[in-house]
């Protein structure tokens, strides 16, 4: 099969790794994915060693679960295009460490949120200008990118509501500064619902996407809210036929990966949802087997 459908860990774990990894990689087995995706910095601890690693990737292989890409939302609360020089050299730090625990699971995409203008859920986070955050997000990504060769690790830059990087055309004349096969897009087919169609974006972003996320997002006059990302993947403006069609025709072969994270049910989102998690899975394989 060209594509590994898995899900991410949040839905069927927590926001706060309250299911350990291995039960975690059982319930995506069980629910009927090819893989998971497991978070850095809550399930996987930032002080992971490198033998803990590898005991995972052993513990994924008796369990015939794939390891495609890990995730995480460290990025939110420190940047990479922080006009501070101390914030920025901790986050390319935890990127390091985020390399190498992949390199050790043997996990070949990491999602990395390359900067923010604001965080618009988070009133404590400052603005930064959007010309900063282009010259900050590039200055960290450069520095970083010769440990992610090294280390054989896709950085994969993922389309998200950071006020930046808003069209296709944009992104990829970003990546197009760095000269190296290990940087690319970690599509979100929801994210860019907002402003436009995810078939038009798999079009011109091609080859560069390295990794993909499954949910849906309805819009609602003229545009939505966090309310707009909701429990039912089919339940939106995502033609999800349109959609694997344009996936075809770049001749995308990766991580699918189920995201869903109903912000619908705000303020009384709760996770784990393995009900969620199943329903999903029925309703994304037809388009895809």
């Amino acid at each position: 099969m060209k594509y590994h459908l898995c899900i991410n860990y949040w839905t069927i774990g927590g926001f706060a790794g309250e299911k350990d990894a291995v039960q975690a990689m059982l319930d995506a087995k069980e629910l009927g994915y090819d893989g998971i995706e497991l978070t850095f910095s809550d399930v996987l601890k930032e002080n992971i060693t490198r033998e803990q690693c590898l005991a995972l990737k052993e513990k994924a292989r008796e369990i015939g679960i794939g390891l495609y890409s890990l995730a995480s939302g460290y990025y939110w609360g420190c940047s990479l295009s922080s006009d501070h020089a101390a914030e920025r050299a901790r986050a390319i730090d935890f990127t390091r460490k985020y390399i190498d625990t992949a390199s050790w699971l043997g996990v070949k995409n990491i999602l990395v949120i390359p900067g923010s203008v604001d965080v618009a859920w988070d009133a404590n986070r400052p603005v930064t200008s959007y010309k900063n955050v282009w010259k900050n997000s590039s200055a960290s990504i450069k520095k970083l990118l010769p440990y992610a060769e090294k280390q054989k690790v896709n950085i994969c830059l993922e389309n998200v509501w950071n006020k930046f990087l808003l069209s296709p055309m944009e992104f990829k004349m970003y990546l197009e500064q760095f000269s190296s096969k290990y940087i690319g897009v970690y599509f979100d087919i929801a994210n860019c619902l907002l402003c436009g169609y995810p078939e038009h974006w798999i079009e011109i972003l091609g080859k560069n996407i390295k990794a993909v996320h499954l949910k849906n997002f309805r819009r609602d006059n003229c545009a939505g809210t966090l309310a707009g990302f909701g429990d039912d993947i089919l339940n939106g403006d995502a033609d999800f036929t349109r959609v694997f069609s344009a996936l075809d025709k770049i001749k995308y072969q990766g991580p699918l990966t189920a995201e869903m994270i109903p912000f619908s049910r705000l303020p009384d989102l709760k996770l784990p949802d393995l009900d969620m998690a199943r329903d999903t899975v029925k309703k994304i394989w037809p388009f895809i087997t």
